[in-house]
């Protein structure tokens, strides 16, 4: 009897150092003891599960006072916003910082304040790769092959492409001056270019040679492309070519519905693609009526690994009503669409909301290894062409592009 007296009164001081310690926080915090948790200290109720959005407050809070070094609260914010989404697995779900987001949306827009020069990169800085019609580069005598070293008397060697590139652009009507290196000139040379506001090329077109074959290149899917679309073919149409090569090799994809509205000046009221959202529910977008470019050549499409999203959906509905030959290389299998939601702070999330099925039912997406590398997926040519990158291919070149010429001898078999 004494035993179990003993363990009894054992438990009881176990159990009243739990109350206790539940009554001392309370009182800590100034407040009574609540039955809930004197209930939780003898066992008889369990404490009740935190919202996510409570533990993200409360680390963020202890991260930010209690570090050992000051941290920036927005740092913390955006890493763990870009954890948040990182954490799907899904390489096109991202978070986009304010300065990416608005990078973003210039991009999809095709509007811009700068000089009007596509640029790559160079280890000496930025190489002119193309300068547009009536920018403020042509008129301030800037040409293809040019490499800018210096913005506005700082070098730019060594510099990431786009920190050169946010340096050139700027305010309307304020000049920049670039160092340039030009050729083989002993020295370089200084320009000075006055910025404004840019509507970028994204289609660019061209006779190749004496083939007859006109050559279009459509280098994104942004809201101006449909218009700067029908403005290309206008002119090469007036040539009475007898082939057409859209090349959209390298085009990294863009907007669902430029793509949409480019496809409807090939097919009217036809299905471009049925997307299977959350919960099954479908959606399917569809080519306008009364678009009809007129295009009636035998037409080929260029793709390769980096053509992907809109670029593979305008590629594959060509395909699909039996439009369009592919040569190349396989596309990149980017099935996925997505939506940019804006934030309270300029921020974006770029959320996949569906993925999308071509016309014939085919879904394209890419799968990989373990080690990230390629095991099928996309879209995959009629006629598999692989550039020997040893001989020093230039794409657009048809003397130097193995692909090009390849598409230029398929639609003037086909006519």
């Amino acid at each position: 009897m004494r035993i179990v007296l003993r363990l009894a009164a054992a438990a009881a001081v176990f159990a009243g150092f739990f109350v206790v310690g539940f009554a001392l926080r309370d009182f800590q915090q100034g407040r009574l003891p609540s039955g809930e948790n004197l209930l939780m200290a003898v066992g008889l109720a369990q404490p009740k599960p935190f919202e996510p959005t409570q533990l993200y407050s409360s680390s963020f809070q202890k991260i930010s006072s209690q570090y050992y070094r000051k941290v920036e609260r927005s740092d913390l914010k955006y890493a763990s916003i870009a954890g948040l989404m990182a954490s799907l697995g899904d390489p096109h779900t991202a978070f986009l910082e304010p300065k990416i987001a608005k990078e973003f949306a210039i991009e999809t827009s095709g509007n811009f304040v700068g000089i009007g020069a596509r640029l790559s990169a160079d280890p000496l800085g930025a190489k002119i790769v193309s300068v547009f019609e009536g920018s403020p580069a042509e008129k301030a005598g800037l040409k293809p092959a040019d490499v800018i070293t210096g913005v506005d008397g700082k070098s730019v060697a060594g510099m990431e492409l786009d920190k050169i590139v946010s340096k050139i652009r700027g305010e309307p009507k304020t000049t920049v001056t670039l160092t340039v290196i030009r050729g083989s000139a002993d020295k370089p040379i200084q320009i000075k270019a006055v910025r404004a506001p840019i509507v970028a090329p994204s289609v660019e077109g061209k006779m190749l040679g004496d083939t007859g074959v006109a050559y279009m290149e459509i280098t994104n899917f942004a809201e101006p492309t449909a218009e700067q679309f029908d403005r290309v073919w206008a002119k090469l149409a007036k040539q009475g070519p007898v082939g057409l090569v859209i090349d959209v090799r390298g085009n990294p994809g863009g907007l669902l519905q430029s793509a949409v509205d480019v496809l409807s000046r090939f097919v009217e009221n036809k299905v471009v693609v049925k997307m299977k959202m959350r919960g099954g529910q479908e959606e399917t977008a569809k080519t306008s009526m009364g678009r009809l470019a007129g295009i009636d050549v035998p037409l080929a499409v260029l793709v390769n690994e980096d053509s992907a999203s809109a670029a593979e959906i305008f590629a594959g509905v060509l395909r699909d009503y039996r439009l369009a030959t592919l040569v190349g290389e396989h596309t990149y299998g980017k099935a996925s669409v997505q939506n940019v939601f804006q934030l309270i702070d300029g921020a974006s999330a770029k959320i996949t909301i569906a993925r999308y099925y071509l016309p014939s039912g085919e879904y394209i997406g890419r799968k990989v290894d373990e080690d990230g590398q390629y095991l099928s997926g996309g879209l995959i040519p009629e006629h598999r062409i692989d550039l020997d990158w040893s001989t020093e291919p230039e794409l657009g070149n048809l003397a130097k592009d193995a692909q090009l010429q390849k598409a230029v001898e398929v639609v003037r078999n086909l006519r």
